[in-house]
This record gives structure tokens, sequence and C-alpha cells, in this order.
């Protein structure tokens, strides 16, 4: 087995990019390559990363809540020290905060960075990286109770970026990409009815009567087998022009006949013939 690459130390050259990734599990990079962090220590690091200038007593709360206030301060001291003693992650501290310093890259902060840019109606000119930072959650495995807190903040500001991004691709006519962000919500949170509207509503600007309408029994069927719910009435009138058709020749074959069938020609009445005794 290949030994693990060597994790670099305060000697290195400064200017060396160091990069922290928490969306879909821990990595830490210095210059690209792969720095191991004992377990113990991804935890300081990636709270740090998280809840950035945050007071020594609130960071020493979270990752020792069971302890006291005395003995977590001490566990976080020795931790900082440790992290100092081989500065992989530079830190900026001071008697009282503690952050990561402004050269970490941090994944979060760009995927908060690229959410506030599509709230704000621009479509981020690498819209590639986003739709994959999207794709993941924070920290899998992972269940201190601030990444539970954190990995729900992060999912649901991931959802309603992915379904920004699709209506406004949708709008500008790029049903190609719009489809692909909406999809990426879809898999992100299967029964969320907002992505598979999306889908519904681009399949129909693209004059796809056909995937609109299966689009829609798909998700109809699995919210009836998972859930016992009907679509709401927003996402039914979304197809109401689509399926009128539909409707009503099924309350025509219904109620016994067709209105376009002819009506049979009426016979002329003849007089009954009286037969001979």
């Amino acid at each position: 087995m290949a030994a693990d690459p060597p994790a670099p130390t305060a000697g290195e050259p400064r200017g060396v990019e160091v990069a922290l990734h928490l969306l879909g599990g821990f990595r830490l990079t210095s210059g690209g390559t792969p720095v191991v962090v004992p377990r113990g220590l991804q935890r300081v690091i990636a709270l740090i990363g998280l809840r950035p200038g945050a007071t020594r007593a609130h960071l020493a709360g979270l990752l020792w809540p069971d302890a006291t206030e005395e003995r977590a301060l001490s566990s976080l001291r020795t931790a900082l020290w440790r992290l100092r003693q081989d500065p992989y992650c530079p830190l900026t501290t001071t008697s009282d905060t503690v952050r990561l310093d402004p050269t970490v890259r941090v994944d979060v902060d760009e995927l908060v960075a690229t959410a506030a840019l599509v709230r704000d109606g621009q479509v981020p000119e690498d819209a590639t990286r986003a739709l994959t930072a999207a794709r993941h959650d924070l920290l899998p495995g992972w269940y201190d109770d601030w990444v539970l807190t954190n990995r729900e903040r992060l999912r649901q500001l991931r959802l309603h970026m992915l379904e920004q991004v699709a209506g406004q691709h949708l709008a500008a006519g790029r049903h190609g990409e719009a489809l692909e962000a909406a999809l990426e919500a879809m898999a992100a949170e299967p029964l969320r009815e907002t992505p598979h509207r999306l889908v519904v509503r681009i399949h129909l600007a693209e004059g796809n009567a056909f995937e609109a309408v299966h689009a829609f029994y798909v998700y109809r069927d699995l919210l009836l087998r998972e859930l016992r719910l009907e679509p709401s009435p927003a996402m039914t009138a979304l197809l109401d022009e689509t399926l009128e058709p539909i409707r009503r020749a099924s309350r025509t074959a219904s109620a016994g006949g067709s209105p376009q069938a002819p009506r049979p020609p009426r016979q002329p009445a003849t007089r009954p013939t009286h037969q001979a005794r």
C-alpha cells in the first residue's frame, strides 16, 4: 500500500495555496498536495472554517460540549498549540478569537459566495463548478450538533441556488443548462416539488409535451408512494392546457359515447301490418 504523502512543514516557501474542503468530506491540501490531519484536529479546523472569528469559549463549547468550560478551553489550547507546531493550516489568533488565515481557501465560502451572486440575479461565470460543489453535503458521516445544523443550512442554500440557476437559464432560453440545474436539485431532494415543477416547465418551453407529462406522473407516483400526497395545485396547473384534451376524452369514454360520433339516421315510421286470421 502506498504511503501517505508527507505533510507540508513550516519550512515550505510562502505563497503556497492552502485549500480546505468540507463539502463531500474533510480534505486539506497545500499546493494541491493532500495533507494528513488527525481526526481530532480535523474537527477543530473544520469548525474554525465554518465559524470564522468565533470566540475561544464558543469553539470550545461546541467541540467538547460534555466537558466543563475550563476543561474544554484547556483542550482547545492544546489543539491550537499542536496546529501551530506544524502550520499546514495557518491560523490567525487573538487573545479571544480564532480564525483561518485569509490565504486559506474554503469551499464552503465559495459556495456561499456563488449562492449570493445567483440570488442577486447573476449566473456565475464558472457555472459548472457551482453545480459540482452543490452535489455534496457538508462533512458526510459527521454527527456533531454543529455539523448537523450547518449541513442543513447549506443544503437549503444549495437547493435554492440550483433552482434559481435553473430559473434564470429557463428565462434566457438556455433549456439544456436549465434542465441540468433542475435535475441536480431533484437528485439532492427527490421529494421536493420545486425542481420537478421546473423540469415540467422546461419541457413545455421546448415543446416536449410528452416529456412534460411523463415528468409530472413520475413525480406524482413518487409522492403517492412515499407520502400518500398529490402534487400541489400549482404543479397540476402547469399541465392543465396539455392534459385537458386527455381528460375530456376520458370523461366522454366513461359516459359511454363520443360527442363527435354521428348519430344513426332515424328510420321512417311504418304502419303495423295485420296478419290474416
